[in-house]
């Protein structure tokens, strides 16, 4: 049947992380159309050379609009309170040109790592108004022949606290946020926090993605409070907190029962380990606690996980390239994740986050779009371990980018 049928495009030779042997893709107006061996048409024709390819990257957590800010900064910022203070004087000046061309930057390098989704989160309040707002939709809409950009809109200083913030907040709810979120441990009303953005939630029908517990102290939580409304909303599969460092602080018992909570209420998680390790347990003299929940053990005991970028080059993390593959490589060294760990980290960049951002389109398989990446290995097992270089992209079929390998230019001499 499939060789009978017309191709827009084959990769040829392409190694899958579910097939033992290449196989060649049939991919017919954007969409994968056939996989198997050996397909037979006229088509052009992309030979990968028994290469793994993979679904685009998925980065569920990314501030765009505050990214690339290094330069403004002047001085170091050791914690969580002095980052956010730090950019919460410098959004007031930020324009929507700047936001955009920083916002750009970033996404640009996001794309040449094979990123094809990607969940943004945008900072709504009376400093910044709907500035940054305008500027990652124009992003949305410009870069959409490469990825597909989420915005997820949130007030980051607080809520009930900060009058004028709720407003925007639904103004940006109706002109088209896509998620939206929210930051618990800023407002001076944690609970009434959590209640109106779930409210706002469930009145658009938008998933609900929490920035939470981001510290070390085990002593307090809002972890039962999301989980209460979400279970008593119904809202199952549809809310995610990013951070949850909190999580890494507790003793065994606490932690298993915590674990089960989330399992049950279908809460999923998102670790951000350049943010996350750089912040966390930076007043310690010595024995420096890591600050990083482990989300390959938490994925093992059922909870939709991801690892994502989170901040680049800024107060928050003066680090960042945009790299998932990358990230996840850095994640898999700090959670001394084990060799038979190594799948499971790639699904945290991948499968997993596409589940978190509720992607019925994702994947390698027929119907789904060609949004593909390959890389420059022939074992699946060394994605992680050897960070080959990503060599090309694909979006709906059409290729977005492209990088050749290095080669080595031995002397004659």
């Amino acid at each position: 049947m499939t060789a009978q049928t017309a191709f827009d495009l084959i990769f040829r030779n392409a190694l899958l992380r579910s097939s033992p042997t290449p196989v060649d893709i049939g991919v017919k107006g954007g969409r994968i159309a056939a996989i198997e061996q050996n397909l037979a048409c006229e088509a052009v024709e992309v030979d990968l050379g028994g290469r793994l390819a993979v679904p685009g990257f998925v980065d569920t957590h990314v501030h765009l609009d505050k990214a690339c800010l290094l330069e403004r900064c002047g001085h170091i910022h050791g914690t969580l309170g002095d980052a956010i203070r730090a950019v919460s004087a410098m959004k007031r000046d930020f324009s929507t040109d700047d936001v955009y061309a920083r916002g750009a930057k970033v996404l640009e390098r996001a794309i040449v790592h094979g990123t094809t989704r990607m969940r943004t989160h945008v900072e709504i309040d009376p400093r910044i108004g709907l500035r940054s707002f305008k500027a990652i939709k124009a992003l949305r809409r410009d870069y959409d022949w490469a990825i597909d950009l989420e915005l997820c809109v949130f007030p980051q200083e607080g809520l009930t606290n900060d009058p004028g913030a709720d407003e925007l907040l639904v103004q940006a709810l109706r002109d088209g946020a896509d998620a939206i979120g929210g930051c618990p441990y800023t407002d001076t009303d944690p609970n009434a926090h959590l209640a109106r953005i779930f409210d706002l939630a469930q009145e658009f029908n938008l998933d609900v993605d929490l920035h939470l517990d981001f510290d070390l102290d085990p002593s307090w939580s809002h972890l039962d409070e999301v989980i209460r409304q979400t279970e008593q909303r119904n809202y199952g599969g549809r809310v995610a907190i990013g951070h949850a460092t909190k999580l890494s602080a507790l003793p065994p018992e606490r932690l298993k029962a915590a674990t089960a909570q989330l399992a049950k209420a279908g809460v999923a998680v998102t670790v951000l380990p350049s943010t996350d390790l750089y912040l966390m347990g930076r007043e310690a003299t010595h024995n420096a606690p890591r600050g990083l929940t482990l989300a390959h053990k938490l994925a093992g005991e059922g909870i939709v996980c991801s690892i994502a970028t989170n901040n680049v080059l800024n107060p928050f993390t003066p680090f960042g390239d945009a790299s998932l593959l990358r990230m996840a490589n850095f994640y898999a060294n700090v959670a001394h994740a084990a060799v038979g760990d190594f799948d499971t980290c790639l699904d945290l960049v991948t499968e997993l986050p596409a589940r978190l951002m509720n992607l019925g389109d994702y994947g390698i398989a027929i119907g789904k779009p060609a949004d593909l990446v390959v890389l420059d290995t022939n074992d699946s097992r060394f994605a992680i371990a050897e960070l080959p270089d990503i060599l090309m992209g694909f979006k709906s079929g059409r290729q977005t980018f492209e990088r050749s390998p290095a080669r080595l230019l031995r002397s004659r001499n």
